[in-house]
C-alpha cells in the first residue's frame, strides 16, 4: 500500500535541514497563541499522556535542577515543577519568545513562577556552564534544531555526571496499516486543519515533513550513545507515534551500555 506521504503536497523544501533556521521561527511565531489548543485537537489529547509518561521515565526527585530544552509553552516544565517541589528548579530554554510568553502565562496561573525560570537562547550553543543540572528534557523540539546532534551534545554537557536525559519525540507507527492511516492524516488532514483552525497550513505541513526526516528510534539511540550517554533506552508510545528516549551521563568514561 503506497503511503500518502510519498506524494509531495506542499512547497516546503524537500530537505528541511538547511532551511530550519528560517522556517521554524516563522512557523512558531504564527501559531504560538493557538499552539496548546492545536496540540490537543490534533493529537486527540494524547500529547498529555505522552508527556506524563515521558516525565515518569525521567525519574525526577525532590529538589532536582532541570533544564527543559525547546520548552516552548512550558507543559513539561510545569509537570516537572509539580514533581520536584518548592526546593527544585526548572530552567525553560527556548529560542522563540512568542512561545515562551504563552508559557509564562501558564506558569503564573499555576503558581510555579518560583520554580520555573525562562531563558531565551539557542539550544545548539547554550549560555550555561558545564555540569549544572540533575536532569535534561526535551519534548517534541529536538527535531526542529538545524543541528540536532549539537543540541543533544549541549544537553550532555550541562548535565552533572550521573544526570539523566529524556527526549520525547514523534516517530512513525510500527503497524503498516496504522502507518498508512497516520500518513494520510498527517500529510493531508492535519495541514487542512492547521489552515482552518490556526491560519497556517505551512506550519502543519512542516510538522509532517520534519517527522518523516527524523531518525528512527534505533538510529537516535545510536546517536545518543555516540555523544556519550549510557544506559540508553527507548519506549514506543501509541504504536510508535511518539517515542521516549532516555539516557544517563556516566560518572566516568566507562564502557557504555545500551538497552533497547
Amino acid at each position: 500500500m503506497k503511503s500518502p506521504g510519498n506524494k509531495r503536497t506542499n512547497q516546503l523544501p524537500r530537505n528541511l535541514t538547511e532551511e530550519k533556521a528560517k522556517i521554524v521561527p516563522r512557523h512558531f511565531n504564527s501559531i504560538a497563541s493557538k499552539y496548546d489548543l492545536m496540540n490537543s485537537l490534533l493529537s486527540f489529547g494524547l500529547h498529555h499522556y505522552w508527556k506524563r509518561k515521558a516525565l515518569r521515565e525521567l525519574g525526577l526527585k525532590t529538589g532536582d535542577r532541570i533544564i527543559d530544552v525547546c520548552g516552548g509553552t512550558a507543559d513539561l516544565s510545569m509537570l516537572a515543577a509539580a514533581t520536584i517541589g518548592p526546593q527544585g528548579r526548572v530552567i525553560l530554554y527556548d529560542i522563540n519568545r512568542a512561545m515562551m510568553e504563552a508559557g509564562k502565562t501558564k506558569v503564573i496561573r499555576a503558581s510555579f513562577s518560583d520554580r520555573v525560570q525562562f531563558i531565551q537562547g539557542d539550544a545548539e550553543q547554550m549560555a550555561i556552564a558545564n555540569g549544572v543540572f540533575d536532569a535534561a528534557m526535551v519534548g517534541f523540539g529536538i527535531r526542529n534544531l538545524s543541528q540536532m546532534e549539537k543540541g543533544l551534545e549541549e544537553m550532555h554537557r550541562v548535565l552533572k555526571p550521573g544526570g539523566r536525559l529524556m527526549c520525547l519525540e514523534f516517530s512513525r507507527p510500527t503497524a503498516p496499516i496504522f502507518r498508512w492511516l497516520y500518513d494520510l492524516y498527517s500529510f493531508h488532514l492535519m495541514p487542512r486543519a492547521g489552515k482552518i483552525l490556526a491560519g497556517s497550513r505551512e506550519a502543519y505541513t512542516y510538522l509532517s515533513q520534519s517527522i518523516r526526516e527524523f531518525p528512527l528510534p534505533e538510529e537516535l539511540a545510536a546517536i545518543l550513545e555516540k555523544i556519550g550517554f549510557s544506559i540508553v533506552a527507548y519506549h514506543r508510545l501509541t504504536n510508535g507515534i511518539a517515542v521516549v528516549h532516555t539516557g544517563v551521563k556516566p560518572q566516568s568514561s566507562s564502557r557504555l551500555e545500551t538497552v533497547t
